[in-house]
Formats: C-alpha cells, sequence, structure tokens
C-alpha cells in the first residue's frame, strides 16, 4: 500500500484497494483530520473524510442530484441515483454533513499524486494536456466533483469545504492543489469565452505552467446570452486564493460545462489557514 511519509502532527494516507470503496483511509485517520462544527443559523455543520462506503455513497447521491437531476449532465450511470466513475475508489472524499439531520450536504474529492498512480492518471488528463504541470517538482494533489445541496448555498458549506482542503494540503504537505472548475455553458460557448478572456487578463499562469484541452470548447452563441457573465463562485473562490488559471477553456460535453484547469501553489494557502487549522491537529 501506498502512504505518504509520515511527519510530526501529520497523518499517512494510502490509495483504496481495487474496489473497496471506503477506500483504506482508516476511521481513526478519519477523526483526526476534523475541522470543529459550525453553525449555520439553526444548522451544525461538520466537515471531515468519508470513512466508511455509506458516506461515500450519500455524496454520489448528491451529485447526481445536483449533476444530472439539476444541471443536466448527460452521464452514463452504472446505478440508477449514484454518480460516480473509476476514480472515486482511489480518492478521499471530503464530506460536509448537517449533523441535526445526518445528511451529507456538500462535498470534494481529492485524488493525490500517489493515489493517481493506480488510476493511470489524474481526472484532470482526460480533458488536458498536463506535460508541464506534471514536470513541476513536488507533490501535487487534484480536487473535484465539488457539489452542493441547493438548500446550503448560503456560503457555510462551501467555506468549511475550503478549511478542510487546506487542513488536508497543508498537513500532508503537497506543493500544489489543481482541478478543473466549470462554467455551465446554458447559452452557448460565447459566456465563458467571455469570462475566459476577462480573468485571463489578470489571472492567466506563466508560461511554465500553460495546459492545453484535449477537446477545445467550440465557439457557439445562443439567445439569452449575457455580454457580462457572472463568475461562477467556485472560480471566484480559487482566484481569491491565488490560484492561476492555466489555459484555454476545454469542453466538457457530458456536464455541458466549459473547464479551466487551475493551478494552486501551496504556499498561498499555507500563508492563509496554516495557523488556524494546523495547530488543532
Amino acid at each position: 500500500m501506498d502512504a505518504t511519509d509520515a511527519q510530526p502532527g501529520s497523518f499517512t494516507i494510502g490509495p483504496a484497494q481495487t474496489g473497496d470503496i471506503s477506500m483504506s483511509l482508516s476511521i481513526q485517520l478519519a477523526e483526526l483530520f476534523q475541522v470543529p462544527e459550525t453553525e449555520d443559523r439553526k444548522r451544525r455543520l461538520h466537515v471531515g473524510l468519508a470513512s466508511t462506503a455509506d458516506e461515500v455513497r450519500a455524496l454520489q447521491r448528491l451529485r447526481y442530484q445536483v449533476f444530472v437531476e439539476e444541471m443536466g449532465a448527460r452521464l452514463d450511470t452504472d446505478e440508477p441515483g449514484i454518480e460516480s466513475d473509476r476514480f472515486d475508489e482511489h480518492c478521499q472524499h471530503l464530506i460536509v454533513r448537517d449533523t441535526g439531520t445526518d445528511r451529507v450536504v456538500g462535498g470534494y474529492r481529492i485524488l493525490t499524486d500517489l493515489q493517481a498512480v493506480r488510476t493511470g492518471g489524474f481526472y484532470s488528463q482526460t480533458e488536458f494536456e498536463l506535460g508541464r504541470i506534471l514536470a513541476l517538482p513536488g507533490r501535487i494533489m487534484e480536487v473535484g466533483r465539488t457539489c452542493v445541496h441547493p438548500d446550503y448555498r448560503a456560503g457555510s458549506v462551501i467555506a468549511l469545504l475550503w478549511q478542510g482542503l487546506a487542513r488536508f494540503m497543508v498537513i500532508n504537505r503537497f506543493d500544489y492543489l489543481m482541478g478543473c472548475a466549470s462554467i455551465p455553458l446554458r447559452h452557448g460557448t460565447g459566456e465563458a469565452f467571455t469570462l475566459y478572456r476577462e480573468l485571463s487578463r489578470y489571472h492567466l499562469a506563466p508560461p511554465e505552467w500553460r495546459v492545453y484541452p484535449k477537446v477545445p470548447l467550440p465557439r457557439m452563441s445562443l439567445a439569452g446570452a449575457v455580454s457580462e457573465p457572472e463568475v461562477p463562485p467556485l472560480i471566484r473562490a480559487y482566484l481569491r486564493m491565488g490560484a492561476k488559471i492555466c489555459g484555454d477553456p476545454a469542453w466538457d460535453s457530458c456536464f455541458n460545462v466549459a473547464d479551466l484547469f487551475i493551478l494552486l501553489p501551496a504556499d498561498d494557502v499555507r500563508g492563509r489557514y496554516a495557523r488556524h487549522f494546523v495547530k488543532r491537529a
């Protein structure tokens, strides 16, 4: 079993065994990785790593609700009401739970560089050519499949997820966080191109971090497009943290989104979050 090198104040995480959706992460390690509960008005929210197959499946059901039922993704699912793919069994799953209802209301999945060896690569490699990124020195973790229940989108859930990601990244000494950040294509691709053009003026990565989409976004405009589209909240959060956009958008036809590849150096996360989260380990 592959594992990270244990460091004082950290915990060791290895990739899951093939076919074992509960992952190799033990319940004890999941309990170590905790961020204190937060009050969202009348709700009590808690973030942590999923430690059982039931918790992972609860997140996969939420993903189906958000991506398929709400956003209209066209996916081939092996099981009704469950959104999953071949990467899931090798990932750690960060979940936010409403402790009052015991319902999973938000989540991220995390694929580390060591775990990616078992999958044959990162999910982002299915959309982008990442040669320059993978040549960077240091360790990389990939995040994706971000979702929040429609009743919990006031801000607390995504803030807790970011706290959890920062804690995971800092404690395990990753050097980069990367992933695909999506722009919905409700009115064709014109709005996505407009956003990319505007955001790249200030947030485009240097040439040595450049990636290339395997399926470039086609140019297609439909009625209803706006000239100044809003930046999706998740992309806005990445950019506020210091993430860079590493190249032209890719087209994900299954999810009907334009994906931007983002890269966030760990130094930016450490500077903002280490004082608050690492001391609780």
